[in-house]
């Protein structure tokens, strides 16, 4: 009978999938950004696109104006505007 616990292999190669996927807020409010900057990485979406901004296949929404961003609420939901200054 061993009297040592098996070595749980097969967790070691999962590891991969365990690292963070970079989510989140990358531009503030009140911040400027450029064509082509990311605002929002997002799984779904959370927040909505508005004036200024489009959203990617993956959910990213980036600036299509150079502008200031802007957070809103419509109809319930967040959007994101680039408000031009």
């Amino acid at each position: 009978m061993s009297h040592v616990k098996a070595g749980g292999s097969v967790n070691q190669h999962a590891q991969s999938s365990r690292k963070g996927k970079r989510l989140g807020l990358k531009k503030a409010g009140g911040q400027d950004v450029k064509v082509g900057h990311i605002i929002i990485r997002q799984h779904g979406a959370k927040y909505k696109p508005g004036q200024g901004v489009a959203m990617g296949r993956d959910y990213t929404i980036f600036a299509m104006q150079e502008g200031v961003v802007n957070f809103s609420r419509r109809h319930g939901r967040t959007v994101v505007n680039v408000v031009t200054a």
